[in-house]
């Protein structure tokens, strides 16, 4: 099994795709994907969104890249996800069955958090990946606090962001970002994913 480190090193930025028809999410993601996005976020948080799942891992696959499955919240959209062929799944909250059945099917899960009490929980489970949100509200200065009981999570901040706040959070100590209809730049995507610490909010 890949490991998230494998897969989220070095990546700064993701894009999250939502509620779009299977066409409409292939020509998003390789829209990212041509601005030096690695990783694109497709969510399922109804089973109308599957098709569209599926065809973004389908186009990933010409290109070697990986898809991730969003907004799962229950064991049985893990077993959906994986089915589909997504590489990890993200969710907007801490659920431990959610955490389970991942790792009894072997597919890295990121659970979301917005608390120190979240976050402890989610390392008890295992988890040491997290997608905090809503970013926006908790703010970059959130990131750079939990650093210090926590310096073994890895971040990735979601929920309000855009290409002119982002890098606000990257510089605060989040590992990534997540972009939803923000993304849609390709030329503030490359920014992004091409930046280093720093480079952005200065």
């Amino acid at each position: 099994m890949t490991t998230l480190d494998g897969m989220l090193d070095g990546v700064r930025v993701m894009v999250i795709l939502r509620a779009l028809g299977p066409q409409q999410t292939v020509e998003r993601a390789e829209a990212a994907w041509a601005a030096g996005v690695p990783l694109i976020e497709v969510t399922i948080g109804t089973p109308d969104d599957v098709p569209s799942l599926r065809a973004a891992v389908e186009a990933s696959r010409e290109r070697g890249l990986g898809v991730v499955a969003g907004t799962v919240v229950t064991p049985e959209a893990v077993r959906v996800a994986a089915d589909a062929g997504a590489v990890f799944t993200v969710a907007p909250g801490l659920d431990p069955d959610v955490v389970a059945a991942s790792a009894e099917i072997g597919l890295p899960h990121v659970p979301g958090v917005a608390t120190p009490s979240e976050v402890h929980r989610a390392v008890h489970l295992g988890c040491r990946w997290l997608k905090a949100f809503p970013a926006v509200s908790l703010g970059p200065q959130w990131f750079s606090a939990i650093r210090g009981p926590f310096p073994q999570v890895r971040f990735v901040a979601t929920g309000g962001l855009n290409p002119v706040n982002a890098g606000a959070f990257l510089d605060a100590g989040a590992a990534a970002v997540g972009l939803g209809s923000a993304g849609d730049d390709p030329a503030a995507l490359a920014e992004l994913a091409g930046a280093r610490p720093g480079a952005l909010s200065r």
